[in-house]
């Protein structure tokens, strides 16, 4: 009997402290866990992209045409301003005749802002429009117009209801003169509401001409600019459509002209890129891992094309709008390389690690 119960005490005890060691692991386990950085939504993230350049163009002319000559092919360098390919028709016109077209328009809106202001000049401001701008002469006596004209209304027709005199004869006298007197505050009214509105109307006049010959000389200065700066390009493109010229120095990547073919308005024939930098955009990111990136975060970036290759890069812009993908919201992150590497072309796909 002894034996027995010295062996169910043994178990008792082996249990005991059996039961005690993983109670003892298990609140170890909760203590690690409590204590250990629970990880962001984008640690470690790693989403694919392409690579393009950070500064392209498609180019498309402004007007219709016949291609009459292609200066250049694929893959030639171009500088700012270079005429690429030029066309014919009778809306085009070449640098040189819009430039012509630009000094006449020129002086023909100096001209303009001449009249303009000479007629302002000219103007009798009246007195009772003293310290006001010619709108707020007009909004005035609008106003006033609009209350003579209400205290005319219950004159324009004689009726003996609107008054009580004694007589008839003594209604019709007071109704007429005071109708009279209403007649004339509306008369007036008209009269300065009139000026006021000839008024605004040169003010108007002038401040049209100054913007069409502010519009005149940024047109002239553009096709006047010898370093063919991008800053006036779009104004170049639109007025010596003439000529299809590179916007800035890059790559000719695409060109789709041929002499005696048709380049339609509106319809890209040229892409230009510079490729002196790069970056990679990805739509991969969803709203859990967005919302944990900023611009200016740095990233690695690899390549499948390029093994064993890592250029450092950081978030150059997170999209304001999102789009869909398999049900996920996603946003389109543009992140810029700030290392270089010559095996890097467009369109290859990029691996983005967001890090921890």
């Amino acid at each position: 009997m002894k034996t027995k119960k010295r062996v169910v005490t043994i178990i008792l005890s082996a249990t005991i402290l059996i039961l005690a060691a993983c109670q003892s692991v298990a609140i170890t386990n909760q203590a690690s866990a409590a204590t250990s950085p629970v990880p962001t939504a984008t640690s470690g993230t790693i989403v694919e992209g392409r690579v393009e350049p950070v500064r392209y163009v498609n180019i498309a002319p402004n007007t219709s045409g016949l291609v009459s000559e292609v200066s250049n092919a694929e893959g030639d360098q171009v500088k700012a301003g270079q005429v690429i390919a030029t066309l014919k028709g009778n809306q085009v016109q070449t640098l040189e005749s819009a430039r012509a077209i630009a000094a006449q328009n020129l002086t023909a809106a100096y001209d303009a802002v001449y009249d303009a202001q000479y007629a302002l000049d000219n103007f009798d401001v009246p007195s009772e429009f003293s310290g006001m701008t010619p709108s707020q002469a007009a909004d005035t006596t609008l106003q006033k117009l609009n209350a003579a004209r209400a205290d005319f209304e219950p004159y324009r027709y004689i009726s003996e209801k609107w008054l009580k005199p004694t007589s008839l004869e003594e209604q019709t006298r007071v109704y007429k003169s005071a109708a009279k007197y209403y007649k004339s505050q509306l008369d007036d009214a008209w009269s300065y509401y009139q000026l006021a509105v000839e008024w605004l109307q040169l003010q108007s006049n002038l401040d049209g001409a100054k913007a069409q010959l502010d519009q005149a000389q940024q047109d002239y200065s553009a096709l006047q600019d010898a370093s063919f700066s991008e800053n006036t390009a779009g104004i170049r493109a639109a007025l010596a459509n003439a000529e299809v010229r590179a916007p800035f120095a890059g790559t000719i990547t695409n060109l789709n002209l041929k002499v005696g073919e048709l380049a339609s308005a509106g319809q890209p024939v040229v892409t230009v890129a510079d490729f002196s930098s790069w970056a990679v955009k990805t739509t991969d990111l969803t709203e859990m891992d967005v919302v944990n990136v900023k611009r200016g975060r740095p990233v690695t970036v690899t390549f499948n094309a390029i093994p064993g290759v890592t250029l450092n890069g950081m978030v150059q812009s997170i999209a304001q709008n999102y789009s869909e993908n398999l049900g996920n919201i996603v946003y389109e992150v543009t992140i810029l390389l700030t290392d270089r590497n010559p095996a890097i072309r467009w369109g290859m796909t990029a691996e983005v690690n967001f890090g921890r």
